[in-house]
């Protein structure tokens, strides 16, 4: 390829760079603020079960509304390791690829996955992840069951959230990246 070809190719990698980076940064965000909006409606269901002498069934919006969000988390999660993968294994290694030198491109991708305090983090963020989405759903159910007697519709509804719960947790722990670098 000649060196013309070789900077636009160049070119072209930077901008693509810089739009996985920018749809990387949104989705962080978005994230991020899924964790606050799973916390508002906790609250907001807690505080509405608890009105008016107190309903516990209405903990019972508690799962879906977790799960929902969980699931959520948890895809935007993915698509962020996976653009920070896509960065590492193809994108820089194509760039570097163009430079004589060979020089280590988009240094940040790897240096801080390097770590050795990163795979404490990551089991932390699991237990967090899975306290958030899995374990207060799970203590609402408990609640429900445990406050006096059910009604075997709302029970069966709750044997199902159940086992939505379990699925997004055994989700949860799979995408939990606990492995080296």
């Amino acid at each position: 390829m000649a060196r013309d070809e070789e900077a636009v190719v160049g070119r072209l990698l930077i901008v693509e760079y810089e739009q996985v980076k920018e749809e990387q940064r949104a989705r962080i965000g978005f994230r991020d603020n899924l964790l606050y909006a799973t916390l508002a409606s906790m609250a907001a269901i807690i505080t509405f079960s608890l009105q008016g002498g107190g309903r516990p069934e209405l903990l019972l919006l508690l799962p879906p509304a977790s799960v929902l969000l969980g699931w959520t988390y948890l895809v935007n999660d993915e698509k962020i390791s996976a653009i920070g993968r896509y960065v590492r294994q193809d994108l820089g290694p194509r760039l570097a690829a163009l430079v004589p030198e060979r020089p280590r491109v988009f240094g940040w991708e790897t240096a801080h996955r390097d770590d050795h305090r990163r795979i404490s983090r990551k089991r932390l963020q699991l237990a967090a992840d899975l306290l958030l989405f899995t374990v207060a759903p799970v203590a609402a159910l408990v609640v429900y069951w445990t406050s006096g007697p059910a009604r075997w519709p709302l029970v069966t509804v709750s044997v199902a959230e159940t086992l939505l719960i379990a699925v997004l947790a055994a989700q949860i722990v799979v995408y939990a990246d606990l492995h080296r670098p």
